[in-house]
């Protein structure tokens, strides 16, 4: 079972304060490229794959999706997205997604945001999707990039001119890697990008598009603090088509 560690209060009260949380997409820097990769949602079937407060189904229904399945190992994450919506093409519901199961050909986009990384057995996974989605449908999703979760103790390093740069070690080693973000203890699990794409090609998806995000000028221009983000991914964007 993944670590639930959404459902701890110290974390969900730190997750609940953050921007992407409050705002939902607008707040999430890398939705503009996100976006641009999805397909036309009229009448699609969507399963949204780590639900969160529901931000995704809500957008997803307003522009056109025919239904939304949104799945989240974390109760407090369910609670919040049932509470926030008032649709009944949008379902929630708890799964853990080391387990998750869904029938064959019953979906037509598979979405995920910032939620493999937390999944030790990535592989099942994916074939879990591809057979659940219709011949041609898209899978497209976002992890936190390999760089940014490689090293064992990820920080920024700072020298004597005042210069950041990212620390990167074991990149190699992949498995899991213990950080302290927004609360003690939380455990995700580290895989090469080769990995990431080899494993979707071997479950039979064809690549259609790889984005290792970073924010454009006019959005540096913005918001001047996205400019660190200049300095090392910190978000993978993928498209895959069944």
């Amino acid at each position: 079972m993944a670590q639930n560690i959404y459902d701890q209060p110290d974390f969900f009260a730190g997750y609940s304060r953050l921007g992407r949380s409050v705002h939902g997409l607008a707040g999430a820097a890398e939705w503009p490229a996100i976006r641009a990769l999805l397909p036309d949602l009229t009448g699609k079937r969507i399963v949204d794959l780590g639900c969160g407060f529901g931000w995704f189904a809500r957008w997803a229904r307003a522009h056109g999706a025919a239904t939304v399945l949104g799945l989240d190992l974390s109760q407090n994450m369910i609670a919040r997205a049932r509470a926030d919506t008032q649709d009944t093409a949008i379902t929630y519901r708890i799964a853990d997604l080391e387990r998750l199961e869904l029938p064959a050909a019953s979906f037509d986009l598979t979405y995920s945001s910032l939620a493999f990384h937390y999944l030790e057995d990535f592989g099942r996974l994916a074939r879990t999707v591809h057979r659940a989605l219709v011949p041609g449908a898209a899978f497209v999703f976002t992890i936190e990039h390999p760089i940014y979760m490689a090293p064992t103790h990820p920080g920024w390093a700072i020298d004597a001119s005042g210069r950041k740069t990212w620390p990167v070690d074991r990149y190699a080693v992949e498995g899991p890697r213990t950080t302290d973000w927004l609360a003690k203890g939380v455990v995700k699990q580290h895989r090469r990008l080769g990995t990431t794409l080899n494993t979707l090609i071997a479950s039979g998806f064809a690549i259609r598009h790889v984005e290792e995000w970073a924010p454009t000028d006019e959005q540096v221009r913005q918001t001047p603090a996205l400019a660190e983000e200049m300095e090392r991914p910190m978000i993978l964007i993928v498209s895959a088509q069944r």
